[in-house]
């Protein structure tokens, strides 16, 4: 095990479940002391004990990744707490408003749009402000495989939110930059989350179902997910800027 991030400071949207609470186990194995934070406090704290399980620094902060003044709050604890922010993974994200475009329910639309896409630009925004003014920083959103490969019907709105995430991140790279703040994406295909569950499908039936879609024959880990965005954080990225990681397997190649 290294120390990639030993005296960091790492915040994680959406760390209470799935791939958010691994990147945050991943990021506080090597040293960094993380704040998860997301709308259920009883998940976010069972990530902190999870973490602290295995020697880590870990807090838990409640907020709605929808609400401008959250995100400000979020930012504020951080650094109040820990005296930085280095590194922010925004991995808050639903899958809703399943169906043709034909019949998308336009409120489920909207809270589809406000979470993944309107969520991505308000936590950056804060984030943004704080790394500007201290030196800079590392921001990594999770995007989707299917953003720019969309093989599967059904999905077009959150597709669509996916893909848009992958754009507003590339102009951001390009946007803040020169100012320390380094920007990229990762970019999963299927992987072992609650996320991918049709309703009435058992965990092992889902795991069949996608590794029967997949070259690699097998869905993703969480740790092979968290591994990829400790690595775009990580100095030995340092030249990735504006870059998509894609790990999915083959579904897109």
């Amino acid at each position: 095990m290294t120390a990639r991030f030993t005296d960091k400071v790492a915040l994680v949207t959406g760390g209470g479940t799935g791939i958010g609470q691994a990147v945050a186990r991943a990021f506080a194995r090597e040293g960094a002391a993380v704040v998860v934070a997301g709308r259920t406090r009883g998940s976010l704290e069972a990530t902190v004990k999870l973490i602290e399980d295995e020697g880590g620094r870990a807090s838990a902060v409640a907020a709605d990744v929808t609400r401008s003044a959250d995100l400000a709050r979020l930012v504020a604890e951080t650094t109040g707490r820990y005296g930085a922010l280095d590194i922010a993974v925004n991995s808050a994200g639903i899958l809703t408003a399943v169906g043709p475009v034909g019949d998308i329910d336009e409120e489920q639309w909207h809270h589809l749009v406000a979470v993944n896409l309107t969520g991505t630009l308000l936590s950056m925004k804060h984030e943004i402000a704080h790394m500007r003014a201290n030196g800079g920083g590392v921001i990594v959103n999770i995007a989707s495989n299917l953003g720019a490969h969309a093989r599967r019907a059904g999905l077009g709105a959150y597709v669509a939110t996916k893909a848009a995430v992958s754009a507003l991140t590339r102009n951001a790279a390009l946007d803040h930059i020169r100012e320390g703040i380094r920007i990229n994406s990762v970019s999963p295909g299927p992987t072992d989350t609650e996320m991918s569950l049709r309703p009435g499908e058992s965990p092992a039936d889902r795991v069949d179902r996608l590794a029967a879609q997949l070259p690699v024959g097998r869905v993703g880990t969480l740790d092979e997910i968290a591994a990829a965005v400790l690595y775009l954080a990580s100095p030995d990225a340092g030249f990735a800027v504006g870059s998509d990681l894609v790990f999915d397997g083959g579904a897109a190649a």
